[in-house]
C-alpha cells in the first residue's frame, strides 16, 4: 500500500477453515463431515458460542455467493448519477461485519446484512476501482458499506488497514477459499490458523485446498507454522491451532 509503514494498521487476523484429511475444502456427504461442519459453525460462525473474539469475517466473492448472494445477477440501474469518489460507510457501529471480497463488483447483494448467530453482521463491500458507477450505486441504495483497495488489482494490506481503521475492526476472521486464505498469508498478513480437522476424505483430484496458489495474486511458496494446540474434538475430529512464522516465510 502507499501508506508509510508507520501508519499502517491491521487487525489480528486468523484463518478458520474446515477440511478433510486430504486438506480439501468442499463438503463431503458423510455423518463424520456433518458433524465436524457444525462444529466449525458453532467455533466461527455463532454469536454465542464462537471463541475468537472476532468483530469482523472475510470471505472471497465465491464464497459469499455459495452462501449469501446464490449468484444472483446485482439489480444495477446503468443510468445511476454519478456516486462520490472513495469509500462508502454505510454502519461504522455494527456488532459484526461480513467483509465480501468483491474486486469488480458482481455479488447480487439485496439487503445490506447476513446472519450472524443471534446478531446480524453488516456487509462490507471490498471492491477495486474496476467495479461500476452502477454497482456503487446500488450499494449505496442498500445500504452497504464498500471500501476502495487498489486499482485493478486488491491491496491485501490497504484492506485490513481501512477494515481496522474505518471500522474498528480488531480481529478478523478469514473463512476462505484457498486462493483468498494463500494470498493473505502470502503477503504476511496472517497472525493464526485455526484447522478444524474432520476424519474423512475422498481424493478428489478437482476439490478445492485450503490454499491455493494463483499468479498473479500469489505464488507458490514455502510457509511454516508453529503449534500452538492440537485439540480432539467430537467424534473423531481434531482442532489445530497455528501461529504463522512470518520470519520464515519471506
Amino acid at each position: 500500500m502507499r501508506e508509510g509503514k508507520s501508519h499502517v494498521k491491521k487487525p489480528y487476523v486468523i484463518i478458520h477453515t474446515l477440511t478433510s484429511l486430504d486438506g480439501r475444502i468442499h463438503a463431503i456427504d458423510l455423518p463424520e463431515f456433518n458433524s465436524a461442519a457444525l462444529q466449525y459453525e458453532e467455533l466461527a460462525l455463532h454469536a454465542d458460542t464462537q471463541v475468537f473474539n472476532i468483530d469482523g469475517y472475510l470471505n472471497g466473492r465465491v464464497t459469499t455467493d455459495d452462501n449469501n448472494t446464490f449468484y444472483r445477477a446485482p439489480d444495477v440501474n446503468e443510468s445511476a448519477a454519478p456516486v462520490p469518489e472513495g469509500d462508502f460507510l454505510g454502519d461504522t457501529n455494527a456488532p459484526m461485519y461480513y467483509v465480501s471480497i468483491d474486486p469488480s463488483g458482481r455479488l447480487g447483494w439485496r439487503e445490506n446484512f447476513v446472519n450472524y448467530g443471534t446478531r446480524l453482521a453488516h456487509v462490507v463491500s471490498v471492491l477495486t476501482e474496476m467495479a461500476s458507477n452502477a454497482y456503487k450505486d446500488l450499494l449505496r441504495r442498500l445500504g452497504i458499506s464498500y471500501v476502495i483497495a487498489g486499482r485493478d488489482k486488491l491491496d491485501n494490506a490497504l484492506v485490513l488497514h481501512k477494515l481496522a481503521t474505518l471500522f474498528g475492526m480488531e480481529r478478523v476472521m478469514i473463512g476462505g477459499g484457498g486462493v483468498l486464505n494463500w494470498a493473505y498469508l502470502q503477503d504476511g498478513l496472517v497472525d493464526e490458523l485455526s484447522l478444524l480437522l474432520a476424519p474423512v476424505a475422498d481424493a478428489s483430484p478437482d476439490a478445492p485446498g485450503l490454499f491455493t496458489a494463483r499468479e498473479p495474486l500469489s505464488m507458490v511458496q514455502p510457509h511454516a507454522f508453529s503449534l500452538i494446540e492440537a485439540k480432539p474434538v467430537k467424534e473423531s475430529t481434531v482442532w489445530l491451532r497455528y501461529k504463522v512464522n512470518r520470519e520464515k516465510s519471506a
